[in-house]
Formats: structure tokens, C-alpha cells, sequence
């Protein structure tokens, strides 16, 4: 069974604060200074004349975790003294970034570490760049997770992110002859200082097996069982004023459950079975799930996550209550997509097996304490598991299923497969997760709009008031303050210090938007941005970026509908424009390009390889590589973002309307003075609302004329035909003029947009192609450019994850903060 073990008693480790006694003094240069040379000779074993960049980064990483300590303590005391309610956010996915300067920068010591290397000859920028990027996520699901622990410690609510700790994350990307190769993220392999390893917190999680009758009672006899290890990271506010827990799970065997009669008998694959499932399970994040083992596998995973959680979340509400029956007065649980859906069956079945409450009580339970947050309407990314294999993996799970289906079948009356939570021989993770949960929320107002209208009709119906919006915000601390010091600078010397955790003091910016000194200043911040994202390109890439182009980007996990195919294909035509006219005054462009394809995804490797041949023919062209360069860094993350966002100048928000259920780069990019061109999709509306929509540059067919396109016949080569330009295009692209050693390389993209194009590229092409001329001519005005931008910073005080964290503690899990 998943039980806990016995011996272990869940925050055994976090009962109490720090007595007083033992808090550290004030942080003074002095005292950082004798607490670094402490770690370096006591942690790392060096001393200052011996030590490498790496024993400097571990010492003064040691140094600043020393400081989190205490407010983590004191967070954790105070939330027991005062019986507080806590929040529990399960994700697959917590992307994370760089701790070090983070950390340095909500404890308030960025700048007297700063002082205390510059005596050692030593820039903590740089020992700072050394920390590698925590491989647990992919894109803006992981780092939305991010950012939502991040305000939680701020605003002072109480809580924990829970994960997996992935030995190898997703992927590391490079480039081969254009073509993308993955590689294991080794994020891991030199020790990671901020960890504080529990091994007196740990959960038996079982697999398989098979379900027996005893004693009236139904009774799960797992085939394989490993333990989950936790490993945590504390998560400070800004000031320092509260911090919470990320917990992260690691799949271990366990001595205990190693068969070794089984072993000594011969039968070593059997033996070594739970050894190597752990093994498996907290290796990659997101295995390809094409094949069965795959999708058995990234089930697993889930499970894992969400069977470790819940345990520990049960085992540290009965270390305070006795009484299992109040547990929606001091445990919310957050569902941070479909991964983690199947907590709430896991739920009922501890509730019901080992604490011996009747079906009907358990499931009420569990709705009370659950929430689900619904990121996507595309069918692929709503998980759907075959009856076969959810029996193979989790038995005990389908039969809850199974009575939850039934239960709402009874109370409601029959309903259509699609809406079933099994239906078809699948088991509908999304239909579940609304099943189990007291609210579901969207992340703009578009996409809960179109969660009511087109995903989850029915339930909505039926459940009136369950759905609710809570658009995505982001952390002006990490994508302001960090990662764009100049700016932050500036903004503090115009109207001063606290915007960093009230946003909308920013709308104090408005007010010298036309101010032709304060235009001057906020350009040089961007100037500035500019050359360190170039010297980085430079010096990691061998890449050269022009400083006085247009820096347009473009960096998001590949796909489809977020279509980088249109993008490219819109440069082609560029390029082909300025080979016949080169001195039609054209504006400079860097076309910047950032992000991943899943590795079983096909066409957007393919995508990818296109960027990368039209990128080598073009810059090589002594022609236009003056006036146009495209380039595309592999492997992009939070770090690279954190140096690419403060340099852009245009944001590419370009996916197909009704497609995208938020972004939160798009906020990134705005809050940093980058305008955007975007369609009406996902929070680009709410966007262009508060920024004004003479500050956006707003293209493409709406949701409503999304829908209507695609039931026409023939419309991709309806829309070809007419446009002269996208046509010459696609002609050279098919003719082989960027893969002259292989000219029908891009024949399948070229063959999709005459024949497919379920996308709408082609529909939308000659709207984003009058857009970006008026990129051209806004930017051509320096004042005019100037005063959008800044006007976008000023206006963009509602898209602050703290705003969002508030909404949801009103909301959704019913808890004041602690500050």
C-alpha cells in the first residue's frame, strides 16, 4: 500500500522556530564577510587563494541559504501557533530559474554580497551566472508555478509547491546541421546547496497489483512500491518577511523493499523491479508518451507526485488535528493542470481505506479541499489514460473513478461519453479533475470564457459558479528588479521604492511618458539590456547581434498554434524584399527565436530546422545582413530569458486565436518595455485593454472567425492564392532555396500550409504582414516608440502574480494572508 512509512512523521524538521538564541545577527558586509569565509574553508574545503569559481559559488550560496533560514523558521511557527490554513500546490512543473541572485534580492542583501566579493576582486554577477538552471520545468506552465511560490511567500500566505525532482529535467537542446538534438540536463551534477535532503520525511508509493476483498473492506496489494524522499527548498518573499516550502519528491527503491528472497532465488529482474521503476520515475521530465511504456511511465509519474503529496498534506494535518473530517479548514490543494489529477481519487482512497470513511464523505471531502487550474483547450494536452492502463498501473484508482462516474450519473442522469469521466474505454483526466474539485479556474478571461462555452459546457451547466477566471500574473521581482537592474533603477529614482510589491505604483510612469529626458533615460536602459544580451550571444554562442536594429523575439515552447511558422516565413518574405530593394530605408531586425519541441513532435522539429536554414542563409548574405539577421541560441530557459526579455524590442504574441489559454511571456516582455504584435488570444486581450490599443499592434482573425475559417473548404489554398507575397515564399521554400544540399527538406511544411493548415497561418499571413509595417513606421519615430513603451510599463501593474496569488486566495482557497 502508499502508506506512510511508520517512523515518519511529517514536519518533524519544521515543529519549531530557531530559538532565539541562535539567530543569526544583522546582515552587515562584515558579518557576510567572516560567514562566507566560514563555508569556504568549513562547506566547500578551500580557502580564498585555492578556490575556484565553483567553491566561490557554493560558499556564497551557503551563505545566503544561511539567511533564509530563519524567516522559513518563523513562517513555519508562526503558521502552527496560529493554526493557519495552508495551500498546497501540486505541479509537474516548477521552473524555477537561478536561486542565488533571486534569493539574494528578496533577502535584501543583493548589494552588500555584492561588496563583500568586490574586496576578494570577485563580481557576484558572475559567481552568480555559474549556478545552472534548475531543469524542472519547460515553459510557462513551470514557470507560472515559479511565480506563484514566489508571491504566496511574499503576500504571506501560507503554503507549499510540491514537484518532483527530476535528475535530468526535460531536455538540453543543441543544434546539429540545424536540426535540434536532446541531450540530459545535468542540473544536478555538481550538487545543488539549496537543498535540504528529509530522509525522516519519506512515503511508500505502490503500482499495479491488484485489488482483494477482506473483511467487507476493498484492499490494494500493490505489485511494486518505492519511496518518495523529499527534498526541500525554502522560497522567501521579498523583505524577508515570510517564506514557504518547495518540496520536491525523489523516487527512491528502499532497502526495505528490495525482494531479496527473491533475489537469492534467482529471479534478479523481479528482485531489482521497484529499484528500477524508482529509477525511472524522477529521471526525465515528460518522457515521450508515444509508445505504452511511455505513457505507463508518465502516468506513474504522476501518481507518484500526487500520492507522495497527499500523504504528506494528511500526515501534517493529523500532527495537529485529530480529526480528518476538518481538513477543508486547513488544507487547500491546488491542481496545477491535469498532471496531478489523479490526487483527488488518491485522496478519497486513503480516506476511505486506511481511515475508514464511506465513499459519499470521502469525495466530499476531497472536493472541499481541491482546486483545478485548467491551462489549455487542446484535446492532446487534456490527459486521457485507457481504462487498460489506468487498471494496469493504479486498480485501486480506477475503481474510485468508476464510483465517482457512477455517483455523478446518479445525481445527475446520464451523460454523453465525452462528458463521462470514463467514457469510450478512456478515463478523462480533465472531466476528473473538475469532477474533484470545488473550483476550476482558467487563466484569462478569454480562456475561462471559452473553458465554460466549448470544454467543460456541461459540467458548467450543471455546476453553476464552478468555474471562475484568475488571470496569470508574473513577479516583478525576478522579471523587473533582477532582470532588468538599469530599468528598476530608474523606475525607483522617477517614483520611488514599494512598486516592487504594489505594481500599479508603476501607473506613476504615465506621467513622463512625453518627457524627452525621461524617453532619453528609459533608452539608454534599453541600450544597455541590448549590449548584454549581445555580449552573452557573443561570448556563449559566437553569435553577433546588431545593436542598433529592431530586436524582435520570439521564445516559447515550439508549437503549432503558437505558430513560429508564420514568423519565419513572414522573415523569408522580408528578406526577399530587401534582396530586391536594399535601399528602400528598411528598418534593422534581429528575428530572435527561443524555445524547445517535445522530442516526439515532429513538425515542430521541423519548424525548427527551417528557422535554423533561412537563419544561415540569411546571415551569411553580405546583401541584407545588415538590415536583417535571424538567430536562435539553443537551449532557451529562465536564465537566457532573464538577459533576452530587457534587450527586445517587439514581442511576438502570434498564436492562433483561441488557442493560447494565457502566456505569461507576453507580460514579460510588456512589463519590460517590449510592445507587442498579437492576436486576440489569451491574455493579449486583457493586455492590449489596460496598455491601450494604440500601444499594441493587433492582427488576425478572432476566436468566433477562427472557427468559422477552418469549415471552409479549401481555405489554406484559398488564402495562399491570395497573397502574391506568401506565395513567392512557400515557392522558395519548397524549390529548396535555404536547403540547397537537400531542396525538398521543407516540402512537408510547404504541403501543409497549401493543404492543412489547421492553424491559419496562410489566413492570417497579409494581416501580419500589414502589422509589422506598422512596427516599421512606429519605430522610425523614436519619441513615438519611446512614449509606447513606457506606457506599457506603466500600464501593466495587473499582470503582478501577487495580484493573481490574492485572487485565488478570495476565491478559490478561502485563507487571509499572515501578513
Amino acid at each position: 500500500m502508499s502508506e506512510s512509512l511508520d517512523e515518519v512523521r511529517s514536519d518533524r524538521h519544521e515543529s519549531t522556530a530557531l530559538p532565539e538564541s541562535t539567530a543569526l545577527p544583522a546582515p552587515t558586509a562584515a558579518s557576510l564577510r567572516d560567514a562566507l569565509l566560514h563555508h569556504l574553508r568549513f562547506t566547500v574545503g578551500t580557502t580564498p587563494e585555492r578556490a575556484s569559481a565553483f567553491d566561490w559559488r557554493m560558499a556564497v550560496s551557503h551563505t545566503i541559504r544561511d539567511r533564509a533560514v530563519d524567516p522559513w523558521f518563523e513562517s513555519v511557527r508562526r503558521t502552527e501557533a496560529e493554526d493557519r490554513k495552508r495551500v498546497h500546490y501540486l505541479s509537474m512543473e516548477f521552473l524555477i530559474g537561478r536561486i542565488l541572485e533571486d534569493a539574494a534580492i528578496n533577502l535584501g542583501l543583493r548589494d552588500t554580497i555584492d561588496e563583500v566579493l568586490d574586496g576578494f576582486g570577485l563580481s557576484f554577477t558572475e559567481i552568480a551566472e555559474g549556478e545552472p538552471d534548475a531543469a524542472l520545468g519547460n515553459g510557462g506552465l513551470g514557470r507560472l508555478a515559479a511565480c506563484y511560490l514566489e508571491s504566496m511567500a511574499t503576500v504571506g500566505c501560507p503554503g507549499y509547491g510540491y514537484g518532483l525532482r527530476y535528475e535530468h529535467g526535460l531536455f538540453e537542446q543543441s543544434f546539429e546541421n540545424g536540426r535540434q538534438v536532446e541531450t540530459p540536463e545535468n542540473w544536478l551534477a555538481t550538487g545543488n546547496p539549496w537543498d535540504f535532503t528529509r530522509p525522516e520525511t519519506a512515503y511508500r508509493v505502490g503500482f499495479g497489483g491488484e485489488v482483494i476483498e477482506e473483511g467487507g473492506r476493498r484492499i490494494w496489494v500493490p505489485r511494486s512500491r518505492v519511496l518518495a524522499a523529499a527534498h526541500d527548498t525554502p522560497v522567501v518573499g521579498y523583505g524577508a518577511r515570510w517564506a514557504n516550502t518547495l518540496r520536491l519528491w525523489a523516487a527512491m527503491p528502499g532497502a526495505e523493499l528490495f525482494d531479496l528472497d527473491r533475489f537469492n532465488a534467482g529471479d534478479f529482474a523481479a528482485a531489482s523491479e521497484a529499484e528500477a521503476l524508482a529509477r525511472s520515475l524522477t529521471r526525465v521530465l515528460y518522457p515521450n508518451d508515444t509508445t505504452d511504456g511511455g505513457k505507463q511511465l508518465r502516468l506513474s509519474q504522476e501518481y507518484f507526485l500526487s500520492s507522495a503529496s497527499v500523504q504528506d498534506i494528511l500526515a501534517r494535518h493529523l500532527g495537529a488535528h485529530d480529526d480528518l473530517r476538518r481538513l477543508p479548514e486547513s488544507v487547500a490543494i491546488q491542481m496545477n493542470d491535469t498532471h496531478p489529477a489523479i490526487a483527488g481519487p488518491e485522496l478519497i482512497r486513503l480516506l476511505v481505506d486506511e481511515h475508514g470513511f464511506g465513499f459519499d464523505a470521502a469525495a466530499g471531502i476531497a472536493t472541499q479541499v481541491l482546486g483545478y487550474t485548467n491551462h489549455t483547450l487542446l484535446p492532446e494536452a487534456l490527459e486521457r489514460w485507457t481504462v487498460g492502463l489506468m487498471r494496469h498501473v493504479l486498480p485501486r484508482h480506477l475503481e474510485i473513478i468508476e464510483g465517482l462516474d457512477t455517483q455523478f450519473v446518479e445525481l445527475q442522469g446520464e451523460r454523453p461519453d465525452p462528458v463521462r469521466l470514463i467514457g469510450g474505454d478512456q478515463v478523462n483526466m480533465g472531466d476528473l479533475a473538475f469532477a474533484v474539485s470545488h473550483k476550476v479556474n482558467g487563466v484569462s478571461a478569454l480562456h475561462t470564457d471559452l473553458v465554460r462555452k466549448d470544454l467543460f459546457p456541461v459540467h458548467d451547466e450543471l455546476h453553476p459558479g464552478r468555474i471562475v477566471n484568475i488571470t496569470n500574473g508574473i513577479t516583478p521581482r525576478r522579471w523587473l528588479k533582477l532582470a532588468n537592474p538599469a530599468l528598476s533603477e530608474l523606475i525607483t529614482d522617477t517614483i520611488g521604492s514599494g512598486w516592487e510589491t504594489d505594481l500599479d505604483r508603476l501607473r506613476g510612469l504615465e506621467q513622463h511618458a512625453d518627457d524627452p529626458g525621461f524617453q532619453e533615460a528609459f533608452g539608454r536602459t534599453k541600450r544597455l539590456a541590448k549590449v548584454r544580451f549581445a555580449d552573452w550571444l557573443a561570448a556563449e554562442h559566437d553569435i553577433e547581434a546588431p545593436l542598433d536594429a529592431l530586436f524582435d523575439a520570439q521564445v516559447k515552447r515550439l508549437h503549432e498554434y503558437k505558430r513560429q511558422l508564420l514568423n519565419i516565413l513572414w522573415t523569408i518574405a522580408r528578406y526577399q524584399r530587401i534582396k530586391r530593394d536594399p535601399g528602400a530605408g528598411w528598418v534593422p531586425r534581429v528575428k530572435i527565436f527561443g524555445g524547445k519541441a517535445a522530442p516526439s513532435y515532429d513538425t515542430a522539429k521541423e519548424i525548427i530546422r527551417l528557422i535554423n536554414d533561412v537563419a544561415r542563409i540569411v546571415n551569411d548574405d553580405p546583401e541584407t545582413r545588415d538590415l536583417l539577421r535571424v538567430i536562435y541560441p539553443p537551449n532557451y530557459g529562465v536564465s537566457m530569458a532573464q538577459k533576452l526579455i530587457p534587450a527586445s524590442d517587439l514581442s511576438e504574441q502570434i498564436s492562433t486565436a483561441g488557442m493560447e489559454a494565457s502566456g505569461t511571456g507576453n507580460m514579460k516582455f510588456a512589463l519590460n518595455g517590449a510592445l507587442t504584435i498579437g492576436t486576440l488570444d489569451g491574455a493579449n486581450v486583457e493586455i492590449r485593454e489596460h496598455v491601450g490599443a494604440g500601444n499594441f499592434f493587433l492582427f488576425g482573425l478572432t476566436t468566433d472567425e477562427v472557427a468559422a475559417r477552418r469549415s471552409e473548404a479549401d481555405h489554406a489554398r484559398t488564402a495562399i492564392m491570395a497573397s502574391r507575397p506568401l506565395q513567392d515564399v512557400l515557392q522558395s521554400v519548397a524549390e529548396g532555396a535555404f536547403s540547397p544540399d537537400e531542396p525538398h527538406r521543407h516540402g512537408r511544411l510547404v504541403d501543409l500550409m497549401w493543404n492543412s493548415d489547421w492553424f491559419l497561418v496562410a489566413s492570417d499571413f497579409d494581416a501580419y504582414d500589414s502589422a509589422q509595417d506598422e512596427v516599421d513606421r512606429a519605430y522610425r519615430d523614436s519619441h513615438h516608440w519611446q512614449r509606447m513603451a513606457i506606457l506599457n510599463i506603466a500600464r501593466m501593474g495587473h499582470f503582478s502574480s501577487d495580484r493573481s496569488i490574492r485572487e485565488y486566495m478570495s476565491r478559490i482557497w478561502d485563507i487571509p494572508a499572515a501578513l
